[in-house]
């Protein structure tokens, strides 16, 4: 089995994101934090991408 070293920057990229996001989603005032639950958003799909392109490289 061949692991995809090369995508474990989106796993770190959206757990980064994740790790932000979800905090200021709270913290930030009314019109901001819905970009920072969005940024939470992303970074989940971020995460799992990478996540899966580095378990399974063909996967897609």
């Amino acid at each position: 089995m061949r692991i995809g070293y090369q995508y474990i920057g989106l796993i770190v990229v959206g757990l980064a994101a994740i790790c932000w996001g979800l905090p200021a989603a709270h913290r930030l005032k009314p019109p901001f934090d819905i970009g920072a639950a969005l940024a939470v958003l992303v970074g989940l799909i971020i995460a799992v991408m990478g996540f899966l392109l580095t378990c399974i490289p063909r996967f897609f």
